[in-house]
This record gives C-alpha cells, sequence and structure tokens, in this order.
C-alpha cells in the first residue's frame, strides 16, 4: 500500500478505498455544480475536462507515492460520497503533508468533510507521518475553512498557491 493512503481504512459512515477510473462518472456531478469549484481559478471550464484533469493527478501520486485522494463510499448505501486524503505538497518552498477533502454536492452539508478529513488527521498522527497537517484552502472558501477549524486546525498563513490566494491551515501533533 502506498504510503499515506487510508486504504482499507473506515469512519463511523465512510470506507475509504483508492480512487478508480470507474468512479468518473460518479466524480463527474461535483464539476457540474459551479459552486464546487467557484473559489478556484485556473481549473477547466469543461467539467469533463476538470474531472480527467483531476483524476489524471489523483492517479499521477499514487504512482509517485505522493499520497492521494481516496474514494469515500457510503457504508449505508455504497454511493461515493466525496473524496479526501493526504497529499504531499509543497506551499513557498516548503514540503507539507495537506489534508484534501471534496465532498459531492448531494452530500454537502451532512458532516462527510468534517469525518473524513478528521479521520485523515488521525492516520496520519497515529502513523507519525508528520508533526504537523495542513489544509490549503482558498481565501474565499469559508465552508472549507469551518471544516478545517472543527478539525482543530488554525489559520497558520495567508500566500499563494497555484496563483490563487489561499489560507494555509495548520493543526500540531
Amino acid at each position: 500500500m502506498p504510503k499515506y493512503l487510508l486504504e482499507n481504512q473506515a469512519s463511523e459512515r465512510l470506507i475509504f478505498r483508492k480512487l478508480k477510473k470507474s468512479d468518473f462518472d460518479d466524480w463527474l456531478p461535483f464539476y457540474h455544480n459551479p459552486k464546487s469549484t467557484q473559489f478556484w481559478e485556473g481549473l477547466p471550464t469543461d467539467p469533463i475536462e476538470a474531472c480527467k484533469t483531476q483524476f489524471d493527478r489523483v492517479f499521477e501520486r499514487y504512482e509517485n507515492k505522493l499520497g492521494g485522494m481516496n474514494a469515500l463510499i457510503s457504508k449505508e448505501s455504497g454511493e461515493l460520497v466525496g473524496i479526501c486524503g493526504l497529499l504531499v505538497q509543497t506551499v513557498d518552498d516548503i514540503q507539507e503533508l495537506e489534508i484534501g477533502y471534496s465532498v459531492l454536492p448531494k452530500f454537502w452539508l451532512k458532516g462527510y468533510a468534517f469525518e473524513a478529513a478528521q479521520k485523515c488527521k488521525k492516520f496520519a498522527f497515529e502513523n507519525n507521518f508528520a508533526d504537523s497537517l495542513i489544509s490549503i484552502i482558498h481565501v474565499d472558501n469559508i465552508p472549507s475553512q469551518r471544516v478545517a477549524i472543527k478539525n482543530g486546525m488554525h489559520l497558520d498563513k495567508t500566500t499563494t498557491y497555484r496563483d490563487n490566494p489561499v489560507h494555509i491551515f495548520r493543526v500540531n501533533k
């Protein structure tokens, strides 16, 4: 199992597994909802192209052992709820481990992002992957910032990441 992936892990309502190419059609609605990506500049405007770009990046991370997004599967329905994982990122020339999370619009406001992010935090610290973890969140993305704060993170700094103004939220072990 590549380091940082939460394969075969579970939280109260979610099963974590590697994302598969066959998840593409289930994840595509994320990009059909303009609110999903409203804060992030530089993404392809075509939903299919944006989804393909993200999937390519996920599988590239898997291959290069740079962590990656896990598919979040509902224990109750078996549906794809979202993606979440531990990602090796370089911010301001410093390599760090990020908790990244996205949830399909139909599952918003049900606590899934927090549940998944909390599991990632616990998994990373239990396995001594890092002394601190970050989340890179656009300065205008208040819902994701709320998830980070609920996950015990604090605003560490504001910077630019991939041509976007972002807050770096951090939690220490």
